[in-house]
């Protein structure tokens, strides 16, 4: 879809409410940002950046986004016109990619992930860095985590209602990793955020809740795994969870599956401090009629 082409950005946004959903999340690509700061990926069909930014001088050369109504007019544009249509109908949520899942995508010049398989091996450099040049990537990391924080707060200037930060990698990173090269950035970020609009941590099938809890997020968007009464004990109530019925049974599901599903989900997640969704993001080939039970259930359980 053309950068410039607004109309079926806002048509595509406004899809789910087709299906009954309570809110409305911005349609963009997650890479969306980067092309201002130097990084300008070609689709073929997956995104593709021809050279990869592994060096220092690369590093260097990506420019600041210190301008975001100039250099990200297209997002604003769209959420103007969003906000428009919906009229107050429902609320409209922005959202950024977290630096380390955009960092995978600038060092691997792809997609670090292979869709239905996990880790790609296009992303060995990405591993090979956090090991022999650490200091480089936290230079990377520290670019974009200065560019996500204008853009978020771009996007709430112009009208989002909350805003959510994906850490879609997060499922293929050992704790340590993710508490070096994941963890003090998300922190940073939601610092720095305007403190008015709530902000949805998401960290791809991640069960490190404690460091989850930690960043300073208002809601953690939690996969699968993550057993959501026991994570709301250890929490001690204090911070509310988004999830998590599994994606996988979703498509693949009965109707009585699904159904099932959600009233366990909303029993672990009990009355207050919980938003019903998904473990991560719709499978494509997910049948429509599963996703309109889905919906139809959460307001009817």
């Amino acid at each position: 879809m053309s950068q410039t082409d607004v109309e079926s950005a806002v048509k595509i946004s406004l899809l789910p409410k087709r299906i009954g959903v309570d809110a409305i999340i911005v349609y963009k690509d997650i890479l969306t940002p980067l092309a201002p700061m130097g990084a300008h990926f070609r689709f073929d069909p997956g995104p593709i950046l021809n050279p990869p930014i592994r060096t220092q001088a690369q590093v260097d050369a990506l420019r600041p986004v210190d301008e975001p109504p100039t250099q990200l007019a297209f997002t604003g544009n769209v959420i103007r016109k969003l906000r428009e249509t919906l009229n107050e109908e429902l609320p409209l949520i922005g959202f950024a990619g977290a630096p380390l899942t955009l960092a995978f995508f600038l060092i691997a010049g792809e997609s670090p992930i292979k869709r239905g398989e996990g880790i790609s091996e296009k992303a060995a450099p990405v591993f090979r860095m956090m090991e022999e040049a650490p200091e480089l990537l936290h230079r990377l990391l520290n670019k974009l985590t200065e560019m996500t924080v204008n853009y978020l707060n771009y996007q709430i200037s112009e009208g989002v209602q909350i805003v959510q930060l994906f850490e879609s990698i997060a499922d293929v990173l050992p704790r340590q990793i993710y508490e070096e090269f994941a963890f003090p950035y998300h922190q940073k970020i939601f610092a720095e955020l305007n403190p008015e609009v709530p902000g949805i941590l998401f960290a791809k099938e991640c069960n490190y809740v404690d460091l989850m809890h930690r960043s300073g997020a208002n809601v953690l968007s939690v996969g699968k795994c993550v057993d959501l009464s026991k994570a709301k004990a250890d929490t001690n109530g204090a911070i509310a969870f988004q999830g998590n019925v599994d994606n996988d049974l979703l498509r693949d599901g009965t109707l009585a599956d699904i159904t099932a599903a959600v009233e366990t989900c909303l029993k672990q997640g009990g009355k207050t401090g919980h938003i019903l969704n998904l473990s991560h993001g719709l499978h494509r080939d997910t049948p429509f009629e599963n996703v309109k039970h889905f919906v139809h259930i959460a307001k009817t359980l």
